[in-house]
């Protein structure tokens, strides 16, 4: 009973108060943005992006404020979703495309500060960096997949433009009509978001990583890897910092450059049944409910799963 307090009150209660509080604050943004008619303004800078993806230029305000923040990012995609500015395939194209943008924010807040002096200038540029392409790639897939199966039957800018109100209303209406709208979405999110990440987090306190990267052992043999790189795998699949600290006094004895590169590629294509697990299914259930959020979790998946098998790809016809 002790144990289950601790993971209760130590893991899930303060990561469901940090996912609500930047919920709140991405979809309380976007209503406010939609009160005051910045969503526009913002999305005028954005249609370079949003045009060739036959998306509407507001969406471009969702996906340029994942450099600050994903989870905000994501609640301003549900909320126009949910207005009908988006159905559900236009969505899906608006998440892809998030990619390289949430991206950026990692890299700003991880990558740099703390990853790349962990792994040192060398591997780590050489990893970040390919990350940084595999994101854009991703990105870009989503910009060509709206140019081709998207139509103005998937969009309806006109639902924003119609809330818009008019220059009479006073600011305390605004943010009254703004926090009336984020407090019902809030709401509706937060009880499945408990729900859920506490029984993924309960759930992986059985979970024997071990066994479920079984498979690193004979693929570190495939990929000419040296042994020390299961280990190194397997600390790379439950935490990317932990795997890295494993990984950086081994670089220059064990592993070339090119070789450590080639374990952390391949520790994230591994990695992905353990964090879509812990983190993708309470995020994304969360935020869209189990059966969409189930198709943004695959789309998502499969297509860092395909450039990461592709740079994998590159690096092992490196010399």
């Amino acid at each position: 009973m002790s144990a289950l307090l601790d993971v209760l009150l130590g893991t899930v209660l303060p990561r469901v108060l940090v996912i609500t509080a930047l919920i709140a604050a991405g979809v309380g943004l976007a209503n406010l943005l939609v009160e005051y008619g910045v969503v526009q303004a913002i999305a005028r800078g954005a249609r370079y992006l949003t045009g060739p993806a036959n998306l509407p230029d507001e969406v471009g305000a969702a996906v340029l404020t994942n450099t600050v923040s994903v989870t905000a990012g994501y609640g301003m995609l549900a909320e126009f979703r949910d207005r009908g500015v988006l159905d559900d395939r236009a969505t899906l194209v608006a998440v892809v495309m998030n990619t390289f943008f949430g991206f950026v924010q990692h890299l700003l807040t991880y990558y740099l500060p703390v990853l790349l002096p962990i792994l040192g200038l060398r591997v780590g540029l050489l990893y970040v960096g390919t990350r940084a392409l595999i994101a854009l790639c991703i990105t870009l897939t989503g910009v060509l997949a709206g140019a081709l199966v998207l139509t103005d039957r998937n969009v309806d800018p006109g639902a924003i433009e119609a809330e818009v109100p008019d220059r009479d209303r006073t600011t305390g209406d605004r943010f009254r009509r703004a926090g009336e709208r984020t407090l019902k979405k809030v709401r509706e999110i937060v009880p499945r978001l408990v729900v859920i990440y506490t029984a993924v987090v309960l759930a992986l306190e059985f979970t024997d990583l071990e066994g479920t990267t079984a498979a690193a052992e004979p693929l570190t043999s495939l990929f000419g890897l040296p042994g020390a790189a299961v280990p190194v795998i397997l600390v790379f699949v439950a935490d990317t910092t932990s795997g890295a600290i494993v990984l950086a006094p081994l670089v220059g004895e064990s592993f070339t450059a090119r070789q450590a590169v080639i374990a952390m590629l391949l520790g994230g294509i591994l990695s992905f049944s353990v964090s879509t697990l812990k983190r993708s299914i309470p995020f994304q259930y969360g935020i869209w409910g189990a059966e969409f959020g189930t198709k943004v979790i695959l789309v998502n998946t499969a297509l860092q799963v395909v450039f990461l098998s592709l740079a994998l790809a590159v690096f092992l016809q490196l010399p």
